[in-house]
């Protein structure tokens, strides 16, 4: 008998541990959580990454590069969801 599993992926997982019930926040960690974002130097190596994979010359490594940051961007998206629940608003606070 085969064994149907939720979905596996680093995104998944965390998804499933924001929305439990246990990962509830104050509302200044709520804050807190909103205010984060990535850096400069990050954003301007995300800009470079996607002229690179738009020219069509993006290397492996750079490949990589760009999905880490994907994912991290997710995780950030799915806290501040979490963060906007907490505090009882429905829209973004924070970028």
């Amino acid at each position: 008998m085969s064994t149907v599993h939720a979905g596996t992926s680093e995104m998944d997982i965390f998804g499933r541990i924001l929305q439990s019930e246990r990962s509830s926040w104050d509302a200044d960690g709520a804050r807190a959580i909103l205010a984060l974002g990535f850096d400069r130097a990050d954003e301007d190596r995300m800009k470079a990454l996607l002229a690179r994979a738009n020219a069509g010359v993006l290397t492996p490594d750079e490949a990589a590069e760009i999905d880490n940051y994907e994912r991290v961007g997710h995780m950030l998206s799915l806290m501040k969801s979490k963060a906007r629940l907490a505090l009882g608003k429905g829209q973004s606070d924070a970028k």
